[in-house]
């Protein structure tokens, strides 16, 4: 599925999570006729995500909705903002809201935090990179708030790239041969598709330096530390893609930027963002 596709899935299924046979409050006291105007507050300071897919998610249930923006996705937001405004029927405005507000509260957390860690990366050559570690069919907008926030998508799932990571190389074998299989692998089934390994010591990038050229094109240095990091670029030698993982934070992730590494990678970026206040107020006329 194209992104399109991908969103309007999310959207139909979480509206179909949520109202069910019917939005009994709304059907039992407002005609579905009746049309209504609300405005989007901003209540906590951060950086806003998630305005677009607001005015897909209501366009998608209306499309005769009028959807009336004032701030844009990656912009400082203030309390007491508005972030946009809509006007549609009241049964579409009350079935969407808690969807809307669910997606723009958690997405506009997970852009703030990661405007934080590139805000900590300014003037250094390291770019802050997401993981996997995201909630089960919502991984689309959480990415989607990391690149809003100024970090940079890694993989979305397992298909889009090659990692072979500890289990996957203890499994198959050892670094060569797992390196061996996966680039062959690649060639026949999906020429193109890239691949990245992980490396525990410094005797694994010897490894991977010596057997990988040519296949692999970044190497995961994995709870390596700021020193130890600088002694793998040295192997290395700009062979190879860099990418430092594992403990890395708002505190230390400056030491590993110091390093040169290329990547940093951050699970917290997502798992660790708090949902920002936000809420959808109706506009008496």
């Amino acid at each position: 599925m194209n992104y399109d596709q991908q969103l309007y899935h999310l959207i139909d299924e979480a509206l179909k999570e949520d109202v069910g046979d019917g939005d009994q409050s709304t059907l039992s006291c407002i005609s579905p006729q009746v049309k209504g105007k609300a405005v989007l507050k901003i209540k906590q300071e951060g950086i806003l995500a998630g305005v677009s897919i607001a005015r897909k998610i209501f366009l998608y249930k209306e499309p005769g909705s009028t959807f009336t923006a004032f701030k844009k996705d990656g912009d400082e937001m203030i309390p007491g903002e508005k972030a946009f405004e809509i006007e549609c029927t009241v049964h579409t405005l009350l079935q969407c809201e808690r969807l809307v507000l669910n997606c723009m509260q958690r997405m506009s957390g997970i852009a703030t935090l990661t405007h934080q860690y590139v805000e900590k990366l300014r003037g250094y050559k390291t770019k802050v990179l997401d993981t996997r570690k995201s909630t089960p069919n919502f991984r689309l907008l959480e990415k989607e708030a990391v690149h809003i926030g100024g970090g940079v998508n890694h993989r979305f799932g397992l298909y889009d790239m090659i990692m072979l990571k500890d289990n996957h190389i203890d499994f198959c074998g050892g670094i060569e041969k797992a390196i061996e299989k996966a680039a062959q692998y690649a060639a026949n089934k999906k020429p193109g598709l890239k691949i990245e390994i992980e490396t525990r010591n410094m005797d694994d990038v010897k490894r991977v330096v010596a057997a990988g050229k040519g296949k692999v094109f970044r190497i995961m240095l994995d709870n390596f530390t700021p020193l130890q990091i600088t002694e793998a670029l040295k192997i290395i030698n700009g062979s190879f893609e860099t990418e430092a993982s594992g403990g890395i934070n708002l505190e230390n992730i400056v030491e590993f930027a110091k390093t040169g590494v290329d990547y940093v990678s951050v699970g917290a970026l997502i798992h660790q963002a708090k949902s920002l206040d936000l809420s959808l107020k109706a506009v008496i006329i």
